[in-house]
């Protein structure tokens, strides 16, 4: 990003502020170099970017009397959570957040203030950062174990919070992620040699087992959390570690999915209610009132209904509410088929192989009615009335693709004859729905009609 670019600028490219916001933030920014000065210390402005997973630095200072944090201007870089924990709690809650520990972009450790800029409606579009250099690392750090300076940096920006606790129950050392839970839970600070239970009285029985490694979901006030446990008793030290990971945002996510999942269910057993009953007509329809010419045509629509319908059966029946396994749903056509039309031959049967695939359903509705149409032909039209005669259904993935094979033994397909309404909507389908190809053509034996559409999880 290029130093020259003003305040204005970068909101503009980055930011969803209002031109009334931009205005506070660039008067503010003119005062920055005071502030600085007034403070000896490092001052920013970062606002959040559109995404809303990092924020932009539009104006910084820093006080003459002081060498700068930084050795490049940092206008126009991003801060990231995890690294800056503090500046988005600011962000998200519109706290003040005081003596916090965070990890520039240069990757030098700082103590940080954080507090919020806020606009019209009291809305927080920014905030304003002061940074000071820490010269000595913390007492507390010497509890770890650490070969190197570099590793010691880990805690201070992981997301996790880290509390280490003496056999007395008093917090030793806090990260930054530690330091905003409490804050945010208990809405005080966390001080460094007051008891944990202060904080989280819920802890007790976690710290009263005697097990060394110990790990519980819980919840604290409206959050839900994972806490693990673990004992560093030794010669020289007798202290426990406490990492608590936020777990609200997760389950509310899976509580939405279950409840979604329970809603898509439900939908999908409406719809196939609705086909069978709309195949209960046309049964009734054909048993009580249709004429012997017209049953033929009855029972191709109830084939159509049911074929879709039994989609919703297969989906209904498996743990996936909106994934249909293809082989499966191939078979339970292709039986349901030649039971209805091709019971009085005896002598037909039908075989499948190929590997299981699932689909989407809306993908599967459109195979159910292809297959239906495919299966049925080679049912009234390959074979002579007497003749034993033998359908092969084959579904095999070729790349990208998943071709469907139909072949039968019958008399052979002849493109003399005059197309039908089954061929109609078989092309129609593969071309419109599954984006696919169509051929069918004459063989040695019988007759082979092919599938090919792409194979879209």
């Amino acid at each position: 990003m290029e130093r020259t670019m003003t305040v204005r600028d970068l909101c503009a490219l980055h930011t969803q502020l209002l031109d009334s916001d931009i205005q506070i933030l660039e008067n503010l920014a003119t005062n920055l170099p005071l502030i600085a000065d007034l403070n000896k210390a490092n001052v920013f402005i970062d606002c959040p970017v559109r995404e809303g997973k990092h924020a932009i630095v539009v104006a910084e200072a820093c006080g003459h009397s002081v060498k700068s944090v930084y050795d490049h201007p940092v206008v126009g870089k991003f801060a990231y959570e995890a690294f800056e924990p503090a500046v988005f709690y600011v962000l998200r809650t519109g706290k003040d957040v005081f003596v916090n520990r965070a990890l520039t972009q240069e990757g030098a450790m700082v103590q940080q203030s954080v507090v919020p800029i806020k606009g019209e409606c009291n809305r927080v579009i920014a905030v304003l950062i002061m940074e000071k250099v820490i010269h000595e690392e913390p007492v507390s750090f010497n509890q770890f174990d650490r070969q190197d300076q570099q590793n010691s940096l880990v805690p201070e920006f992981i997301e996790e919070s880290i509390f280490l606790i003496n056999n007395q129950n008093r917090l030793v050392y806090t990260n930054p992620a530690a330091i905003n839970l409490v804050s945010e839970i208990c809405l005080t600070d966390c001080v460094l040699g007051e008891s944990i239970f202060d904080y989280f009285p819920g802890f007790a029985d976690v710290l009263a087992s005697k097990e060394d490694i110990l790990m519980k979901e819980m919840n604290i006030g409206k959050k839900i959390i994972q806490l693990k446990k673990f004992h560093l008793g030794n010669k020289n030290s007798n202290e426990t570690f406490i990492i608590i990971r936020d777990l609200t945002e997760l389950r509310d996510k899976e509580r939405e999915l279950i409840s979604k999942s329970v809603a898509i269910r439900e939908i999908h057993h409406r719809v196939k209610n609705n086909l069978q009953t709309v195949a209960s007509l046309l049964r009734l329809q054909m048993r009580l009132g249709a004429p012997e010419e017209s049953k033929p045509h009855l029972l191709v629509s109830l084939n159509r209904v049911l074929s879709i319908s039994s989609v919703y059966e297969i989906i209904l029946a498996s743990s996936q509410v909106d994934h249909v396994d293809l082989l499966e749903l191939i078979r339970k056509i292709g039986d349901m088929i030649v039971h209805t039309e091709g019971q009085a031959r005896q002598c037909l049967s039908i075989e499948y192989s190929g590997e299981l695939h699932s689909i989407d359903s809306d993908i599967g509705i459109s195979v159910s009615l292809v297959v239906n149409e495919l299966i049925h032909n080679c049912v009234k039209h390959a074979f002579k009335e007497g003749t034993e005669g033998k359908i092969t259904v084959c579904l095999q993935k070729d790349g990208p693709e998943l071709e469907l094979q139909v072949r039968d033994d019958g008399i052979g397909y002849s493109p003399a004859v005059k197309p039908s309404l089954g061929l109609d909507i078989i092309r129609m389908t593969v071309e419109n729905d599954l984006d696919g190809e169509f051929s069918i053509q004459r063989i040695k034996e019988g007759t082979l009609a092919s599938v090919r559409f792409p194979y879209k999880r």
